[in-house]
């Protein structure tokens, strides 16, 4: 037992049977329901002591069987909060309580929660249930329960870890990070963080309109050794930032990855959908289920705003970034204070539909790591209400000639502003009440996306708190077969919004196979474009394009109308990435860009340094930069 443990349960005089870690948590059990349900505030003082979080539960071998519990939990929680699932994990002992209505189940300032702990004894935790039906978080869930045990030997050791060589000196050490992938490109976003007791993987993603060397990350470098890797932390689901990282698992990495709950649930179908896709292509996939399963099991789920430590000197924070569902940026605090480094991912720094903006105010910040999607000084993006104008005007005329329209999207955040965009039209008046059919994992990323509305927008939570919830509208249907596929292609007019949104691969090629030669239908383009990608070639006016699937390749004269409506972007624009660094609280002393093609990247810096004197710079694949 490592020595803050054994301080603890000395303290408490016997009334601890064990002392274990939960990642950088702390977690006492004990055999006393007395000491269980009035600890005297006793834990309260180590917890301002020591300023970790402390958790006392109840031991196993004290708690009440399962059946027992489930019906006292329903008894004490209200019809009204509409239960749904009630999980156990034994090993831990907690229970997780599923329900449509989770603040009915929570009760006034815990109240409700606290009852259930005092008469099960069993630590309850609330999930809110999705309003459309996931079974990748079914699945998920159960990843998770079944290896209960695993999992809590796992989160010690995790600890253990950390702990082994904590201090709460100042470190005077260095830090630097070195460029993996995702220097002067979009794709492939990695990084690799490293101190003198840390190595810290950001993001392991492919890049999916890349073929040979250049999708992956580098890894044959003398910095990476995946046995020396002490964490991974992923800042959001999107493919190119999340693509590898059950392939990480397959090498033999076996710690942790942090990310937040909604990010987890989204990568592992995304990974799914990405072997998938692999076998369309007549391709052997570079992992299987089993190493998705793996990065499940070894998910640290963290809220924002919460600070935690995941290696002896390296403590994060993580902040909304406006991006995507669950997506975030970290602050990484380095040497408890020595440096104080923001990751930001990919970001959004204005409100949309689905999302608050992107946070750019921190407790300190030296450096700043961001993206550059959008950077060149063309990138400036209209505003969202001519945006919206100029969409619903070119859907409104197609849908009067008889035409349908076809909507390339990336399944996460750009597809769901989408839908949110023409329910909102049609609930107004806007449009006319025409189907939109959704096809690809769309659907399922809708229904993670109910099941997690404290991480959307203040307007769309509201909307789904009071039950009229718009990602459930009667005017969206699921496309789910060959021959559903077939009927919408046959049928009158309407909207389609499918995966690929770079007409890479995906339900989006299929249908634009059926609709490429007529000009009464519409495609609009409205997600980044990767160089080389089908959708760059139509973006840039192609009159003929050669479509690729497992059949063989065909080409095709384009008769389809093609329009691009930028402003849509979950990205920030030109003007955003500026005013995110001119307003930023405090001022960082150095900004390095990444996610960007060059021209766009070297605009961007050269601008920021101009505007704000502030040190830029934009490294290249494999450099590494010294933090300090």
């Amino acid at each position: 037992m490592l020595e803050i443990l054994k301080n603890i349960t000395e303290r408490l005089h016997g009334e601890v049977s064990e002392a274990s870690f939960e990642g950088a948590n702390i977690v006492l059990y004990t055999k006393n329901q007395n000491f269980f349900k009035d600890d005297k505030g006793k834990i309260k003082e180590i917890v301002n002591e020591i300023k970790k979080r402390v958790e006392l539960r109840a031991d196993e071998k004290i708690l009440p069987d399962k059946e027992s519990t489930e019906k006292r939990i329903k008894e004490i929680v209200p019809e009204e909060a509409e239960i749904t699932d009630i999980l156990f994990d034994l090993h831990r002992s907690s229970v997780t309580i599923e329900a449509k209505k989770p603040g009915i189940v929570i009760g006034k300032q815990g109240s409700i929660l606290e009852e259930i702990k005092k008469e099960t004894l069993w630590t309850p935790v609330v999930q809110r249930s999705s309003a459309i039906k996931s079974k990748i978080t079914e699945n998920i869930r159960s990843v998770l329960y079944e290896k209960s045990k695993e999992r809590k030997k796992f989160l010690n050791e995790v600890g253990e870890k950390i702990y082994s060589g904590w201090t709460q000196e100042k470190s005077d050490g260095w830090a630097r990070v070195t460029i993996l992938g995702g220097g002067r490109q979009v794709g492939r976003s990695c990084f690799l963080l490293q101190t003198p007791n840390s190595r810290v993987m950001l993001d392991c993603g492919v890049d999916v309109s890349s073929s040979g060397s250049d999708k992956f990350p580098v890894f044959n470098v003398p910095e990476f050794d995946i046995s020396q890797l002490d964490a991974i932390i992923l800042s959001h689901a999107h493919l190119d930032h999340s693509g590898l990282l059950p392939y990480i698992y397959k090498m033999g990495y076996k710690g942790p990855v942090y990310m937040t709950a909604p990010t987890r649930d989204i990568s592992a179908l995304l990974a799914l959908d990405f072997i998938g896709v692999a076998y369309k292509q007549a391709a052997t996939p570079i992992f299987s289920s089993s190493d998705i399963s793996e990065m499940v099991k070894r998910s640290i789920c963290l809220e924002y705003g919460k600070v935690h430590d995941i290696t002896p000197d390296i403590r994060i924070t993580f902040y909304n970034a406006g991006h995507v569902l669950g997506s975030a940026q970290v602050h990484i605090n380095i040497g408890n204070g020595a440096h104080n480094f923001v990751y930001s991912g990919d970001t959004k720094y204005s409100k949309t539909r689905l999302l608050d903006p992107a946070v750019n105010r921190f407790p300190r910040v030296e450096t700043v790591q961001m993206e550059s999607t959008y950077g060149g000084k063309n990138d400036v993006l209209p505003p969202r209400q001519v945006t919206d104008e100029k969409f619903i005007a070119l859907v409104k005329e197609t849908v009067e000639k008889g035409g349908k329209v076809l909507l390339p999207e990336l399944g996460l955040g750009h597809a769901q502003e989408t839908l949110l965009r023409v329910e909102e039209a049609i609930r107004t008046g806007k449009l006319p009440k025409i189907p939109m059919y959704i096809d690809g994992m769309i659907w399922d990323i809708n229904a993670i996306h109910t099941a997690y509305p404290d991480f959307l927008s203040a307007s769309i939570r509201n909307m789904i708190f009071q039950d009229n919830n718009p990602f459930t509208s009667d005017i969206f249907s699921r496309v789910g077969s060959p021959q559903e596929r077939k009927a919408v292609v046959d049928g009158g007019p309407c909207i389609v919004i499918a995966t690929s949104g770079m007409l890479v691969g995906g339900a989006s090629v299929e249908y634009l196979k059926n609709f490429i030669d007529n000009p009464n239908h519409l495609l609009i383009l409205s997600s980044y474009q990767g160089p080389g990608s089908l959708g760059r070639q139509l973006q840039e006016g192609a009159k003929r394009v050669t479509i690729e699937d497992e059949t063989g390749s065909k080409s095709f004269e384009v008769k389809i109308r093609v329009e691009l409506v930028s402003g849509l972007s979950p990205h920030s624009g030109r003007n955003e990435l500026m005013n995110y660094i001119k307003n930023m609280d405090p001022k960082p002393k150095r900004v390095i860009i990444n996610h960007g093609e060059v021209s766009k990247s070297l605009d961007l810096a050269s601008s920021i340094y101009k505007t704000n004197r502030i040190e830029t710079t934009v490294p290249r694949g494999l450099e590494t930069i010294r933090l300090r």
